[in-house]
């Protein structure tokens, strides 16, 4: 199975006639966005010179590890939904 590709800005390949596939692209794009950023702010703190903005990417990564966690249990119930799409609902 291969994954989509990330929504860039002015993309309008997302199909709108299907909100649930717009929807499982955007938490691909989302989820793309965050790992970019993890990237990034594990660098700072790799590389920084500066205790505060090191300690700042440190606190900033963990919030965003949240998001990050967020994003992947939601793609993989919306994955569960597309190969199982007549399955019962736990609300």
């Amino acid at each position: 199975m291969t994954e989509p590709q990330p929504a860039r800005a002015g993309d309008l390949s997302l199909d709108t006639a299907d909100p649930q596939e717009a929807a499982y692209k955007a938490l691909h794009a989302e989820r793309a966005a965050l790992e970019e950023e993890l990237t990034l702010l594990q660098q700072r703190q790799r590389f920084g010179q500066d205790e505060e903005e090191i300690e700042a990417a440190r606190v900033t990564e963990a919030a965003l590890l949240k998001d990050l966690d967020r994003v992947l249990t939601m793609i993989r119930a919306a994955e569960i939904r597309r190969q199982q799409p007549q399955a019962r609902r736990w609300q």
